[in-house]
């Protein structure tokens, strides 16, 4: 019997998506699912605002008003308990990058080197939640190939041109199924927000609600 394919969206930029990723997976081996990784770019000031920070923390800049600030903090710290859960690390971004580049990127990975896709998707999360890599980097991004083991020679001409007009295509497409944040999950047709439904999409494929109750 062929399995069932997910869409799971992430963008490198959130740390919900980054604690998502091991869930999902142990959650898509369990019930028999192929994952399709799929880059979404979220347009954080357009809901939290914006800002930049030192490497103390301290504000350079900032277009957030108290409310935005709240949340965003509050989003950390919430993030980070469950970081500290499973000894990963969570480390405030000084800024918000832009998250095109590295989008195209494991688009390039899915489509030259598919067997590499979730090595490439763990070691980018890693190494940015650790303030590690620059996402907006053509050379950065090369460099995570070379670890994984990989060569990266038509990458920067596939991303200009091709990888740019893929990626729009993907975003139109995550627009016409309702996503709007990350992690998200499309399945059957339907769209869930947050790893948090993980239970409840597990109901809906076995038709078994009970431990929902």
């Amino acid at each position: 019997m062929n399995k069932k394919s997910i869409d799971i969206y992430i963008d490198f930029k959130s740390p919900y998506a980054y604690l998502s990723i091991a869930p999902s997976i142990v959650f898509a081996e369990k019930n028999k699912l192929i994952i399709n990784w799929i880059p979404y770019i979220l347009e954080i000031p357009d809901y939290l605002g914006s800002a930049e920070v030192d490497n103390n923390g301290n504000i350079i800049k900032s277009e957030r008003n108290a409310h935005q600030w709240r949340r965003v903090k509050y989003s950390y710290m919430d993030c980070r308990r469950y970081a500290n859960l499973r000894n990963m690390t969570v480390r405030g971004p000084q800024k918000i990058w832009n998250t095109q580049l590295i989008s195209i990127g494991l688009l390039w990975i899915k489509r030259n080197y598919s067997e590499f896709t979730i090595t490439f998707i763990n070691h980018v999360f890693e190494q940015f939640w650790n303030r590690k890599l620059d996402l907006e980097s053509y050379e950065e991004i090369c460099k995570v190939y070379e670890d994984i083991g990989i060569n990266s020679n038509s990458f920067k001409e596939w991303a200009i041109d091709e990888g740019k007009k893929e990626l729009d295509l993907i975003m139109n497409q995550a627009h016409e199924n309702g996503v709007f944040g990350v992690p998200s999950y499309f399945i059957e047709n339907e769209l869930f927000w947050g790893r948090e439904q993980l239970p409840l999409i597990e109901a809906r494929l076995t038709n078994n609600y009970s431990n929902l109750i």
